[in-house]
């Protein structure tokens, strides 16, 4: 990098010295009058460093710096006239059409390569585009709010055939099953199942203090996976739910006799809505039972299975759901554990 140095003739200092300290000139102009003449060298006189110049005209060394070469590069006269912007900049208007452009962008697919959007990558899009010259990332972000976009989640959701007859069909079936009066005849129940992996701690976490919460080492032990089989009267609030160590036809009969048997006993028919799962079939009680018993079982049933893609229509669904978030969502490492946390919630 070239080093610059000042050099003034006697002419330029008296110049200097003379009229940029009566206070007609700007600021700018007096100060970089000011570091000239400290800054000069000529006859062989000792100049002063730039960091010794900074300290007598507060200048930043940077400035000094660019002075300096200004100074070489351009003569006396560019260092004392700041330059002004030829042009002034056009202002970026950010109207209807380009909230209009980010939304449609933002509800399109993601580059190649990139799993989703981001504020960023929204941002270069729009320049890209020529949709505007420039714009920052905090008004990419702050009209994305404004809109209730956010193209950087996604959520899994059981999404429903477009126009499909049999879909709406079991649906009001369902809907009508649940909204009939409670009857202990005919008791309705919404039967759901759900797999949870065993998981022990390797090492043991530490308990939350004042200056950080509970720390739970990312190794754990896998122990297997139990299943739980969770039953809800929707209009009685009453829940039974089992862990077994499967979900097989014969766990799936099993625990469907003991609705009628056990949990109504003085019912004529057990109302069972459910989903489609290939177990939930009167088949699985012939698997399970002899002839007799299964046929026996199967006429103390009424079953309603929900449509498919339609599991959300179950309400055991959303009881196994709350089951997960208020109990579950931890580490139990063994089955019997598993047992008594889901009777301490139930």
């Amino acid at each position: 990098m070239p080093r610059y140095k000042v050099t003034l003739t006697e002419e330029e200092r008296k110049e200097l010295t003379k009229n940029y300290t009566k206070g007609r000139h700007s600021a700018h102009a007096v100060l970089s009058a000011r570091a000239l003449v400290l800054l000069d060298a000529g006859d062989g006189g000792p100049a002063k460093s730039n960091k010794e110049v900074s300290e007598a005209t507060g200048l930043s060394l940077r400035t000094i710096g660019n002075l300096k070469r200004t100074f070489a590069e351009e003569g006396i006269e560019a260092v004392l006239d700041r330059r002004k912007r030829e042009t002034p900049p056009r202002p970026v208007v950010f109207d209807g059409r380009f909230a209009a452009e980010l939304t449609r962008l933002a509800c399109s697919e993601c580059p190649q390569g990139h799993a989703r959007w981001t504020v960023r990558l929204l941002r270069d899009k729009l320049v890209e585009l020529g949709i505007v010259e420039s714009v920052s990332a905090m008004t990419v972000c702050s009209t994305l709010k404004k809109n209730s976009l956010k193209p950087h989640l996604g959520k899994y959701w059981k999404i429903p055939p477009d126009e499909s007859g049999e879909f709406v069909a079991r649906m009001e079936d369902v809907l009508d099953v649940c909204h009939r009066p409670y009857s202990a005849e005919f008791p309705v129940a919404c039967m759901d199942e759900s797999s949870r992996q065993l998981a022990g701690e390797v090492t043991r976490p530490m308990e939350m203090c004042p200056s950080h919460p509970r720390l739970v080492d990312g190794e754990y032990a896998r122990n297997g996976v139990v299943e739980t089989f969770a039953e809800t009267g929707p209009l009685t609030g009453r829940r039974h739910i089992k862990v077994t160590d499967t979900r097989t036809m014969k766990d799936w009969a099993e625990y469907v006799r003991e609705m009628p048997d056990v949990r109504y006993p003085a019912s004529r028919k057990a109302v069972l809505v459910m989903d489609n799962l290939n177990t939930h079939s009167i088949g699985s009680l012939y698997e399970a039972f002899p002839p007799a018993e299964a046929e026996r079982l199967a006429k103390r049933l009424e079953i309603h299975c929900t449509p498919r893609h339609g599991s959300w229509l179950n309400m055991a669904e959303v009881e196994l759901g709350a089951l997960k978030l208020q109990c579950l969502d931890r580490r139990i490492p063994t089955k019997e554990k598993m047992k008594e946390e889901v009777a301490a919630w139930l």
